[in-house]
C-alpha cells in the first residue's frame, strides 16, 4: 500500500476533471506539488497504489522546478512512476536512473502502407508467420552474430544513422525519427563490459514483455486534416514496432544504480527511496551516466531501424516489392533530455526525465521535423494488443504545463502475476482470433500477462490527455496482428 494511502495527513486534492494535486506539505521533503492527471475512473485505483507515493517522493529531489507530474498511464515504476515526468535545473538539480528507466529509450515506431485491410485478411496467418521468423523475440532473443567492439562502438555512436549507412533503410526514416535517431552525448567507453556482451548479438530483436510488433488498420480518423499531414486514411494498413534497447540498456541502468548508490550521500543527498538515487547534474557519475545512457538510446535507435527494416522485407515478400511502407515516426519514452522551457517568466535550461512519458511538443516547436511542423510532433500511443491505439500530436497545454510530455500507452491496472492467476486456463490465441486478430508468441503465458484486462483502456487515457490539453486525438488503430516474444 502506497504512503499516501496508509497515512491520512497526505493529501490528493482535485483541482479540476483531469487534474489532481499532491501538495507539498502532503509529505517532508517535498520541494514542489504533485501533479496527476487522471478523471473520475482512472484515479481511484490510484488511491491505494504506490505510484502516488513516488509521485510524492520525486518532489524531494533537488534542483526539481514545476511540479513532479504523474501522466494518464501513471502507475508503480522503480523509483519514479512510469508515466513520471520531472524537469531538473542545471545548476542544482540531479539525474536519476530510475527517472529513465531500465529499458533506455523504449520507444514506438509506425509505419504505413499502401495495403488495405481486403489484401492482408487472405494472407494474414501466413504474414504473422513470417514476421515471427524475421524478428526474433522473447526473452534472451538474439540474431546468432555478436557484433565485434568497433562494429559495436559505432552502433553506439551513430544510432539510427549507422543502420541506413548500411543499407537498412533511407534519410527519409532519419528526418521522421525523434533527434534524427542519434543523441551526440553518447560516450560507448562508459558502458561496462557486462553492457556491450548483452547487447552484442541483440541488435534487431524485440525482446518480450510489453515489446511488441503489431499489424493495424485505421479504424477511425479523429482528426482528419492531421492526420492528413501524417499520411494515414480510413482502412489503411500500419506497422506499429515497440521495443528498445535491449539488455544492453537494462545493464547500464543496473551499473550506474549501484554507482548512484554509493555516492548520493557523499554529495549530501537525502532521499527518501533508494531507488532515486542520484547525483548532482555536473558530477563525474552524472556525465558518466549521461554518456552511456546516450549511447544506449543509440542502440534503440539502431534497434528498431534493423526491426523496420526486418518488417519491410517481410512485406515485400508476402505482398511484392511494390508497396514500401513509409516511416510516419518513432518517438522515445525513456530518456532524460537537455530542453529549454518557460519556468515562470524565464526560459530556462533544464534536464528533464521522462519515465513511461513522450515528448509532445506542438505545431511551430523546433524539435519537430519540417513534415509535421504545423501540425504538431507526432505522439504514438499503444493500448493493449485486443483494443486499439492511438495516434495523436502535440498541443501548446503540453509545453505550458508538462515540459512538453504526455502519456506513453495505456499504463498498466494489474501485475503480471495477478493477470497470470486471473486468466489461469484462458486460451487466449482463440480468444483474440475470434476477434480477428492473429497472435504469434514465443511464451504462451506471457499472452496472460499482456492482455487487455492487465491494461487501462487506451482511449480513457488519450481522453484525459486531450482534455487536458496536452494531444490532439488523431487516429485510432486496430490490431489485426500481433507478434510478442
Amino acid at each position: 500500500m502506497s504512503a499516501l494511502a496508509a497515512e491520512p495527513h497526505l493529501a490528493l486534492e482535485r483541482i479540476d476533471a483531469f487534474r489532481w494535486r499532491i501538495p507539498r506539505s502532503a509529505q517532508a521533503g517535498m520541494r514542489v506539488d504533485g501533479l496527476v492527471f487522471a478523471d473520475d475512473g482512472l484515479i481511484e485505483p490510484l488511491r491505494d497504489d504506490p505510484c502516488l507515493s513516488q509521485v510524492a517522493n520525486v518532489a524531494t529531489l533537488p534542483g526539481i522546478v514545476g511540479h513532479s507530474l504523474g501522466m494518464p498511464d501513471l502507475h508503480w515504476g522503480y523509483g519514479f512512476p512510469i508515466g513520471g515526468v520531472a524537469a531538473f535545473t542545471l545548476d542544482e538539480g540531479v539525474v536519476s536512473p530510475g527517472g529513465i528507466g531500465f529499458d533506455i529509450n523504449c520507444g514506438v515506431r509506425l509505419l504505413r502502407s499502401d495495403l488495405a485491410i481486403a489484401d492482408v485478411k487472405p494472407v494474414a496467418d501466413r504474414l504473422a508467420d513470417a514476421l515471427f521468423r524475421a524478428v526474433p523475440s522473447g526473452v534472451g532473443a538474439h540474431t546468432g552474430r555478436r557484433l565485434n567492439r568497433a562494429e559495436l562502438d559505432d552502433v553506439l555512436q551513430k544510432g539510427a544513422a549507422w543502420a541506413v549507412a548500411a543499407g537498412h533503410g533511407t534519410a527519409d526514416d532519419l528526418a521522421v525519427t525523434e533527434e534524427g535517431g542519434r543523441l551526440d552525448t553518447a560516450d560507448p567507453g562508459q558502458l561496462s563490459e557486462r553492457a556491450r556482451l548483452r547487447g552484442s548479438n541483440q541488435l534487431g530483436t524485440l525482446g518480450s514483455g510489453n515489446h511488441f510488433l503489431e499489424v493495424q488498420v485505421v479504424d477511425q480518423l479523429l482528426d482528419p486534416s492531421a492526420a492528413a499531414v501524417l499520411g494515414l486514411r480510413p482502412g489503411q494498413i500500419t506497422v506499429m514496432i515497440h521495443c528498445g534497447s535491449r539488455g544492453l540498456g537494462h545493464q547500464v541502468c543496473t551499473d550506474h544504480v549501484a554507482v548512484m548508490d554509493r555516492a548520493v550521500l557523499r554529495y549530501g543527498i537525502s532521499i527518501p527511496d533508494r531507488q532515486l538515487a542520484c547525483v548532482p547534474l555536473g558530477s563525474p557519475e552524472a556525465r558518466a551516466y549521461l554518456g552511456a545512457m546516450g549511447a544506449a538510446a543509440n542502440f534503440a535507435w539502431a534497434n528498431r531501424q534493423l526491426i523496420a527494416d526486418a518488417v519491410r522485407r517481410t512485406f515485400a515478400s508476402v505482398f511484392g516489392l511494390d508497396h514500401s511502407l513509409p516511416l510516419v515516426y518513432d518517438v522515445s519514452h525513456n530518456m532524460a533530455k537537455f530542453e529549454r522551457h518557460r519556468v515562470g517568466e524565464r526560459e530556462v535550461d533544464l534536464c528533464v526525465h521522462r519515465k513511461g512519458a513522450t515528448r509532445a511538443f506542438p505545431a511551430g516547436h523546433p524539435g519537430i521535423p519540417d513534415a509535421y511542423r504545423e501540425v504538431g510532433q507526432p505522439v504514438l500511443i499503444p493500448g493493449d494488443m485486443g483494443r486499439a491505439s492511438i495516434v495523436g500530436v502535440g498541443l501548446p497545454g503540453a509545453m505550458a504545463e508538462t515540459f512538453g510530455s504526455t502519456c506513453h500507452g495505456a499504463g498498466r491496472t494489474m501485475s503480471r502475476h495477478a493477470a497470470l492467476r486471473q486468466l489461469r486456463g484462458v486460451n487466449l490465441i482463440d480468444e483474440l482470433r475470434r476477434e480477428g486478430i492473429i497472435v504469434r508468441v514465443s511464451r504462451r503465458g506471457l499472452l496472460a500477462e499482456e492482455a487487455s484486462v492487465a491494461y487501462k483502456d487506451v482511449e480513457s487515457v488519450v481522453g484525459v490527455a486531450a482534455g487536458a490539453g496536452h494531444v490532439r486525438p488523431v487516429a485510432r488503430l486496430r490490431p489485426l496482428v500481433v507478434v510478442k516474444g
